[in-house]
């Protein structure tokens, strides 16, 4: 699976960035780079999930405020910054649904549902992009947050397990679990198990 550049980061961006994280440990004001580095990918991230944009500022709003206020816990374990920022987003959009301020929406792009069709050796029809939508509609939210950071995102097993709180392995055996039962739904929806 191909790395999207836009999720990793090198060892030295790492380590740039953990210089940010430290300077705004000792001093809030020094938040800036890592805020203009993540407020879009965190909104996108928010607003993927509530499809109401002026809630996604808000929620957005909230999540850095929380990160600039507690960047004195942030422990660095190897991934980038934005895992860290990610749990907190996940916190903050459940907490916005336990609220009943949000609906939850599952936002994919027709192309990333053709590169899924694709891996799975399918046609690729409008009838099958519905069927695949369809079920990624009917999971859980931890589903729908694996598959998109897998195979939509191209993140690796290890950040995916940081952002959900999760072991590296753990993160891997759910997701094949996921897509193995998405699968058997998609087969059987066209009479192919």
């Amino acid at each position: 699976m191909p790395i999207n550049p836009i999720y990793h980061h090198t060892e030295e961006k790492l380590k740039e960035e953990l210089l940010w994280v430290q300077a705004a440990q000792k001093n809030p004001k020094r938040f800036a780079p890592l805020y203009d580095k993540y407020y879009e990918q965190i909104f996108r991230y928010i607003y993927q999930r509530m499809d109401d944009k002026e809630l996604a500022f808000d929620v957005t709003s909230q999540v850095f405020l929380k990160a600039m206020n507690n960047i004195e816990r942030y422990e660095y374990r190897g991934v980038p910054f934005s895992s860290w920022l990610y749990r907190i987003a996940k916190s903050e959009v459940y907490q916005s649904f336990r609220d009943k301020k949000a609906k939850r929406t599952v936002s994919i792009e027709s192309f990333q549902l053709e590169g899924m069709i694709e891996e799975w050796e399918e046609d690729r029809t409008e009838d099958n992009r519905k069927v695949l939508l369809s079920i990624i509609g009917g999971l859980k939210e931890e589903e729908v947050q694996l598959v998109e950071m897998r195979y939509f995102e191209k993140r690796s097993y290890r950040e995916i397990g940081e952002i959900l709180e999760l072991t590296e392995n753990n993160a891997k055996v759910k997701t094949h679990r996921i897509i193995n039962k998405m699968k058997k739904i998609y087969r059987k929806s066209y009479g192919q198990l």
